[in-house]
């Protein structure tokens, strides 16, 4: 059997689209309080959700009410479910960039954060980016895609890590004006049913998509906003980006928001624009004497792999196409790169294999990038398993710090049928990001093939503990020590199986308390 699942076991379900509407989930779940939202739809007797507006300076009044340590058990339980979203992007090559962007920024922060910043990107032409409870941070692929430049893309994450550093999203979720707290309630025993394997928080995710109005009802206050803006320009320039690019981003966003008034679901409409907010990044920006701005070449490469993602039609994909033969003739370096990589990516999926090749040759040319190994990796497998694990042995020795690369090198041994050279670099690479469950999923279905049952299933529950699933990471754990036969390895099972109950006891104490 294979581990490969769209499903995460223990009762959840794949969050699918309601009728006539678009499948936003995660998006929707921005701002930490949108999950509140949903429930609110699945629950229609709570009164309306309250936007958090005129939040005061933190204190520890606010830490007290909702703490990190419950914050970031929130999190956890909404990324569970938000996995499942469709239009979450799984792509390990760029949510690797993201969040090491968006953890260069952190780095910089004003004062500490109490959350480590991890960002995601998510399937959705519209410009907009949002936060969630526990330091995850979602980015649309519209944003990225609309962004000229990475210091106007760090712009954006460095506001949304403002949020978190000043905790707004915590308290905007204990805020109690309006039946808020009966929201928040709701929401925790919700949760407190997932943990217990009872309920289907996926249902309360796809009920969110029935409030077609709700984007409007989370922004921030304006001095909110004006805090994030203060903090994330700090982030930036000692980051070594241009705080141009916040400025410039924001004017552009200004701009659409006009164009596009009345339209809802933009960036304005949850994080409220003004000229008020410009003017005071720009006379910051003239007290500053002009930088050269840290440039990643990487930036382009993920914008572009964006944007092919991001066109899901055949006339989305014509006017890519376009785009980037524009850019393939105007432009140099890395997006001229990046933008062969795009259209070589393109004659591949309409079938044209030679076409990709001579594109791709044409692009690395130009530049070297990690993207353009794990695209020659996929063209290879149409030729052979054995072609694309040669062509992936190259491009790991070029790229050893590259999540995509590892990935698209495992999945080729694996076509190869070489399970056990699979398992021993999968080993080594879990050694290296032990965080990342992807890898764990592919060890585990290697280690199943090779008949090593009991230890593929402890491989399935660190891959569900990894995702949040601790209710479904304990059955494997019962079931790998039902196969074991081994007294010393039914010993440390026992020992893992009772610490991960003790994780779930500790996350249900922590949540109980809201629980009103």
């Amino acid at each position: 059997m294979s581990f490969v699942s769209n499903e995460s076991g223990g009762g959840a379900c794949v969050s699918r689209p309601v009728a006539g509407t678009r499948p936003r989930a995660l998006r929707r779940l921005g701002r930490g309080l949108c999950l509140a939202g949903a429930l609110a739809c699945a629950f229609p007797t709570l009164p309306a959700f309250a936007q958090p507006i005129g939040l005061p300076s933190m204190g520890a009044a606010s830490s007290a009410e909702l703490s990190p340590a419950v914050e970031h058990t929130l999190g956890e339980a909404i990324m569970e479910q938000g996995r499942h979203d469709p239009t979450y992007i799984a792509d390990l090559d760029v949510n690797q960039y993201l969040t090491s962007l968006g953890r260069k920024l952190a780095a910089h922060a004003p004062q500490p954060l109490s959350q480590p910043i991890t960002v995601f990107g998510v399937r959705d032409p519209s410009i907009n980016a949002f936060a969630l409870p526990g330091g995850f941070i979602g980015v649309n692929s519209g944003l990225v895609v609309a962004a000229q430049s990475e210091s106007e893309l760090a712009g954006v994450l460095a506001h949304e890590i403002g949020h978190v550093m000043q905790r707004h999203i915590a308290r905007g979720i204990t805020q109690q004006a309006q039946g808020t707290g009966l929201m928040v309630a709701t929401m925790i025993g919700a949760l407190l049913a997932a943990l217990a394997g009872q309920g289907n928080l996926a249902m309360g995710v796809a009920a969110f998509g029935q409030a077609a109005t709700i984007d409007r009802q989370l922004g921030f206050s304006r001095s909110a906003e004006q805090e994030a803006d203060r903090a994330g320009f700090q982030m930036m320039r000692q980051a070594g980006f241009d705080p141009r690019g916040m400025v410039d981003m924001f004017r552009r966003l200004m701009n659409a928001s006009r164009l596009n008034e009345g339209t809802g679901g933009g960036y304005a409409s949850t994080h409220p624009l003004s000229i008020q907010r410009l003017s005071d990044l720009e006379n910051r920006l003239a007290e500053l004497p002009a930088i050269a701005p840290r440039l990643d070449p990487d930036f382009w490469f993920v914008r572009a792999r964006l944007a092919l993602i991001q066109a899901r039609s055949n006339e989305d994909r014509q006017r890519l196409q376009q785009t980037l033969k524009a850019d393939a003739r105007t432009q140099q370096g890395a997006r001229q790169a990046a933008a062969l990589y795009g259209l070589s990516w393109l004659s591949w999926k309409a079938g044209d294999s030679a076409a990709a090749g001579r594109l791709l040759d044409e692009a690395r040319a130009v530049r070297a990038a990690p993207e353009l190994d794990i695209l020659a990796i996929q063209l290879a497998r149409q030729q052979s398993a054995t072609a694309a694990v040669d062509v992936s042995a190259q491009a790991w020795s070029r790229w050893p710090h590259s999540q995509g690369v590892a990935y698209e090198r495992a999945q080729a041994l694996q076509a190869a049928s070489q399970d056990q050279a699979a398992v021993t670099f999968l080993k080594a690479v879990v050694g290296q990001w032990p965080d990342i469950p992807e890898f764990q999923q592919l060890l585990a279905n290697s280690l199943e093939r090779l008949g090593h049952k009991v230890e593929a299933h402890e491989v399935m529950a660190t891959y569900f503990e990894q995702t949040g699933a601790l209710p479904t990471a304990v059955e494997h754990l019962e079931q790998a020590r039902s196969l074991s036969h081994d007294f010393y390895a039914q010993s440390r099972l026992d020992t893992r199986i009772r610490s991960v109950r003790e994780r779930l006891e500790a996350q249900r104490a922590l949540l109980a308390p809201f629980k009103k």
